[in-house]
């Protein structure tokens, strides 16, 4: 078969490799029977299969319908042209797997094995998944727990999160604006995170310089970063002062 254009495929065009593929497994095929763009019979079981030229929400909404009546539902596509190791196309198959639903690809620039299915329909186990992603799940709750306010807006992109871990380095920014050089036993006295010596020997955002042995300064380009969170400058600074009041009433 020559190579088509994707741009000009048709949902005909994946109805020809499909149907023989099913008839070569025994099935019974037809098209277009009560809105189904293809159905397949074998015995008591009934396969219908939802053409689209690309993948889409109406593919989605029209197999899920079918769901209703068919035993197994599958979505049919073209070979996509990033093959399977994009992020999009594993999007997709998460999503159809979600869905219970199955995926069959049809490369039409090939004469010979031009189906290939790449799962069916299976039940979706939402427990076996939580399990399975226990650890994100668990940084998820670690991270939302453990910001002190809402700095970040929902959908933005490109812009630098205040992240906990963010937080806990703004944190001992602070302290350095406040006091000078001091040693991370000197900053932790002021209520930062125990993970205080690693974020200073990380410096992963590049502001605090060891001046001498076990001690740190804050550098310029902090102090730019905290001129533009002054509520988090101030949340801080406030902290400090009542952890400081604190220590001097003991």
């Amino acid at each position: 078969m020559a190579k088509k254009d994707v741009a000009k495929l048709r949902e005909i065009d994946l109805y020809g490799p499909i149907h023989d593929y099913l008839e070569s497994l025994g099935y019974q095929v037809q098209g277009e029977v009560d809105g189904c763009d293809m159905t397949a019979i074998m015995g008591d079981e009934l396969v219908v299969v939802e053409l689209k030229t690309s993948f889409n929400l109406k593919l989605l909404s029209q197999a899920v319908k079918r769901q209703r009546v068919a035993d197994s539902v599958y979505v049919a596509i073209p070979n996509p042209k990033g093959g399977a190791r994009t992020a999009g196309w594993r999007d997709m198959c998460m999503l159809l797997r979600r869905l219970e639903l199955g995926l069959i690809t049809v490369a039409l620039n090939r004469k010979d094995e031009q189906v290939e299915v790449h799962f069916h329909p299976n039940t979706f186990d939402r427990l076996k998944s939580l399990r399975a992603n226990k650890k994100v799940r668990h940084h998820i709750i670690k991270e939302t727990t453990g910001r002190s306010g809402h700095y970040n807006t929902g959908g933005t992109n490109r812009t630098k999160l205040i992240t906990a871990y963010r937080e806990q380095a703004i944190h001992i920014a602070c302290c350095l604006m406040k006091y000078g050089n001091m040693s991370p036993s000197q900053i932790r006295k002021l209520g930062t995170s125990a993970k205080t010596p690693n974020i200073l020997q990380a410096n992963h955002y590049g502001w605090f310089t060891r001046v001498s042995r076990g001690i740190y300064s804050l550098n310029e380009c902090a102090r730019e970063f905290l001129e533009g969170y002054p509520e988090l400058v101030t949340h801080y600074m406030q902290l400090i002062q009542e952890k400081e009041d604190l220590l001097a009433n003991e």
